[in-house]
């Protein structure tokens, strides 16, 4: 991978991160969106996320099918072509920091009730 490639993939990845916590805030919370992803079948991957152990993966497929409609797949749509990548691009970047975030927000396992409301 070529230093510029190394470059925007750092940059697309922590705007990826941005998103995801920005989307988290404007859902009303921590809460709402894990509910979003409980909704759709991934309850147990969502809970390793909050739990203390390792974080079960997330697909890319999964991100689009979870975000990609409303709102939040035109907020994808608009940061993926800010960068240059397609979509499927950007919700691989989501599939990769999502999980780091949920965890980040929930050290000890337990979900705030104030996370990013």
């Amino acid at each position: 991978m070529s230093l510029l490639s190394n470059l925007v993939s750092g940059a697309v990845g922590a705007t990826a991160a941005s998103f995801a916590k920005d989307y988290i805030a404007k859902q009303g919370g921590l809460k709402a969106v894990l509910a979003q992803f409980e909704q759709q079948g991934l309850g147990d991957t969502v809970k390793s996320w909050v739990g203390t152990g390792a974080n079960l993966p997330i697909s890319a497929d999964q991100i689009s099918k979870v975000l990609g409609g409303g709102a939040a797949g035109g907020m994808l749509a608009q940061l993926a072509s800010k960068f240059g990548i397609s979509p499927d691009a950007l919700n691989q970047q989501l599939a990769e920091k999502l999980p780091e975030v949920v965890d980040g927000m929930t050290p000890n396992g337990v979900v705030d009730e104030q996370a990013a409301a």
